[in-house]
Formats: C-alpha cells, structure tokens, sequence
C-alpha cells in the first residue's frame, strides 16, 4: 500500500510535496450530535449485546457482556446485562444521547436487566417494543414410526 502524496497548488504544501514530506489533510475534531435514536437488546441464554443507533440505523456504540470481560456463564446472568446497557448508554453519551426507543428481542435472563442499566446511565426510554421471533406453524412433525 506505500505512502500516498498530497497534490496541492499552494506555496508551502507545494515545496513540501516537492521535497518528499507528507501534508497531512485535517479532519474534522467535533463529532455529530445525536439526541434521539434506538437501542437494540439482544438477550440470549449465553450473552446480552447492546446497540445504540441513530434514527436512520447507523451504530453509535455497542456493548456486549463478553465485551466487557465477562466469561463463560456469568456473561448470562442479570448483573453482566445491568452493567453492559450502562457501558452501551455511557458510550453514547459522548454524542449527546439522550432519549430513545428500545427494542428487545430473546428470552434471556438480562432483558430488564438491561433496560435498569439503560435507565441508570441517565437514557430518558420513549418505549420499549418486544421483537422476539415468535415461532407460528412450527416445523413439520416427524413421521410416525413403521415396526
């Protein structure tokens, strides 16, 4: 991949391209501000994942039990939900984050712990939407067994 060369036709960007120096463009240092948006719980058997979005989707921050540290069956237990919503929400905070809709899909045992950790790091919830897959049909039953 090398080095890549800024081509500029000012004075000193110019001697310093001409001389082999990189110019460095300058970026942006303020990030957006987002004040509303969703979090997404995800609250299996084995972990609880946090996502905080914008309105439109695009991820602000995420947190997950195994994230943060914990291994093996103490990344499903409630207290590891509580402190991954706070982690999520803290780190949204960041973009001024402040009120949302949360969405919580799966059966897992960090479902309200999470939302208590999204409400403890100061997160004003709008309303919170169940989107567990629900099964309706089933799959198809074996067939009966022939002696």
């Amino acid at each position: 991949m090398g080095k890549k060369r800024i081509i500029a036709k000012s004075g000193d960007e110019a001697s310093a391209v001409e001389k082999g120096t990189e110019v460095k463009a300058s970026k942006k240092s303020s990030k957006k501000q987002v004040i509303k948006g969703n979090i997404y719980i995800l609250a299996s058997f084995n972990n609880t994942i946090v996502t905080v979005t914008d309105e439109k989707g695009g991820v602000l921050s995420w947190a997950s039990a195994g994230n943060l540290g914990f291994r093996g069956t103490r990344k499903s237990t409630p207290f590891a939900a509580t402190l991954v919503g706070k982690s999520a929400a803290e780190k949204a905070r960041r973009f001024g984050f402040s009120e949302a809709d949360v969405f919580v899909k799966g059966v897992g045992p960090g479902r309200e712990a999470a939302i208590r950790g999204l409400f403890s790091a100061g997160v004003d919830i709008r309303a919170i939407i169940d989107n567990t897959p629900m099964p309706h049909g089933g799959v198809k039953p074996s067939k009966p067994r022939r002696v």
